[in-house]
């Protein structure tokens, strides 16, 4: 539950509700009714109302704020790969956390004939 007067952005309009999507609100009440699908009242002083919303509508401003920063830092470590002609920079921000999970697998010692057979074996049955 997010806490009352949190700055939030509406990124959804799931009921149809013509919510101003992309506006930021402030949460002023839960709505507690059980046979209610609305979570939160929101206020939205650019429409100057109040909505009636579910959780999956919104989204708090420094999640979202986060979100652009984390893009933002991605998209500037890739111009700089490629300006820079650096593919290894470039293949481990386009891959992401595959490649070190690959360099922790063959990190270990090799396998044993038999090891090996085994685990081939395995990988096939399964």
């Amino acid at each position: 539950m997010l806490q009352l007067g949190s700055k939030v952005v509406i990124v959804a309009d799931q009921y149809e509700q013509k919510l101003p999507i992309g506006e930021y609100g402030f949460i002023i009440a839960y709505d507690r009714n059980a046979d209610n699908v609305f979570d939160y009242i929101v206020r939205v002083p650019a429409a100057n109302r109040n909505f009636l919303v579910p959780d999956e509508d919104i989204e708090l401003e420094e999640t979202l704020i986060q979100l652009e920063v984390e893009r933002i830092e991605r998209d500037a470590l890739i111009d700089y790969a490629l300006a820079t002609f650096n593919e290894e920079l470039f293949n481990r921000i386009m891959k992401g956390d595959q490649e070190e999970i690959e360099t922790d697998n063959t990190a270990k010692e090799p396998l044993s004939r038999d090891d090996f057979v085994r685990q081939v074996n395995l990988k096939a049955w399964i």
